[in-house]
């Protein structure tokens, strides 16, 4: 088994993700006029009404994870039970999708091919998982569903990563590629090609997501000095839990020609994914249901005769699970982008909700597949 780092000292990174920080977007949104807020908030909820309406609830804790969440696992890996149900229900998701395939539900080790024919496990592609951390969410993959090759990109370098645990598995091949994702070439990566392979993500932050889509479907080509974007062979699927969507930049953002289509300028995106930050600040121990309708259901009326204060005033006036609801669906927006860019592209794919908010807020799941089969 190998173990390296791999840096991209010729194409270094580009630098932030964008020029347009929290502060300059809370800016933004306090200068506008309450006719603009009420005209902005109008919008989304339209938008959400017409596009928003297929994210389901699908919490999926699939039966080859049992040995992880029965807690059964080596006692020294650090075990935290949301983080746990989390990487379950993406895995569950990913197997209901049919870009899993698993029956047994048993902790792979050195040469186990216990769970079938060798050719059964070698038939398992690779992963590669963006923004890996310490690698946990790999860890489990790995564990539960037979994975041989393991892919772990990450810019930073973490103590108490999975590594260790993997390193153990000599059947297992692993390589740390330290690197940022928007510098990431994955046919530079000798080990990957041709290879079929899954491209995996907890929680990857605003625009790491989108790089991540670039990064996965190759460039064909430029077409009216537009690149162009499909699937390449070997990739068989991605499952993505988006998340941080107050970081999102528009000049990172995959599909801003559907956003726009949707009448959605520069600024209202920097706006509404501000707005996003209410979503997670929220208490989620309860359900947001009610709140939704509300936030649907705001008054523009209202909060056009509220022009004294402003909009702070407008929005210190309005409910918690108002400012909540309204976050969520400004996520729901972002989301549904990039479902559709991702369709447009060639894969199958959707968007759920991979667990419930009192888990996690953060709990969109981006999954697709291609034409071939895992």
């Amino acid at each position: 088994m190998g173990v390296k780092d791999f840096v991209r000292l010729n194409n270094p990174s580009s630098g932030p993700w964008g020029s347009i920080t929290s502060e300059m977007k809370r800016n933004a949104v306090y200068s506008l006029t309450t006719i603009k807020l009420s005209e902005l908030i109008g919008k989304i909820q339209f938008i959400h009404s017409s596009i928003c309406k297929d994210i389901q609830d699908s919490y999926k804790i699939p039966e080859a994870c049992g040995v992880w969440t029965n807690k059964e696992v080596d006692g020294k890996l650090p075990f935290q039970e949301k983080h746990v149900l989390q990487q379950a229900s993406i895995l569950g998701n990913l197997e209901e999708f049919g870009v899993l395939k698993n029956s047994v539900g048993h902790i792979y080790r050195d040469n186990d091919v216990s769970a079938g024919s060798s050719s059964d496990v070698s038939s398992v592609p690779a992963v590669v998982e963006f923004g890996a951390g310490r690698g946990y969410l790999t860890q489990m993959l790995a564990d539960c569903y037979g994975i041989r090759n393991v892919f772990l990109v990450e810019r930073k370098s973490y103590k108490l990563k999975a590594d260790r645990s993997l390193r153990q598995n000599e059947s297992l091949i692993l390589e740390r590629l330290r690197i940022d994702i928007e510098d990431l070439n994955l046919n530079a990566v000798e080990p990957l090609q041709g290879i079929p392979y899954l491209a995996i993500g907890k929680h990857l932050c605003g625009p790491a997501t989108d790089m991540t889509l670039r990064c996965c479907l190759a460039k064909k080509c430029k077409e009216d000095n537009v690149a162009q974007y499909s699937a390449g062979p070997n990739l068989r699927g991605l499952g993505i839990a988006t998340c941080c969507h107050h970081l999102c930049q528009w000049k990172h953002y995959i599909n801003k020609r559907y956003l726009s289509n949707l009448g959605i300028t520069k600024e209202d995106f920097h706006t509404i994914t501000w707005f996003t930050s209410w979503a997670v600040d929220a208490d989620h121990s309860s359900d947001l249901s009610d709140g939704i309708e509300r936030a649907s259901d705001l008054q523009i009326t209202e909060m056009e005769d509220c022009s004294k204060g402003g909009v702070e005033s407008i929005f210190r006036d309005w409910m918690a699970v108002e400012r909540a609801a309204l976050g969520f669906m400004c996520k729901d927006i972002i989301d549904m982008g990039r479902l559709v860019w991702i369709k447009d592209h060639g894969l199958e794919a959707r968007v759920v909700k991979y667990v419930p908010s009192r888990i996690s807020p953060e709990n969109h799941l981006l999954i697709a597949k291609g034409d071939g089969n895992l």
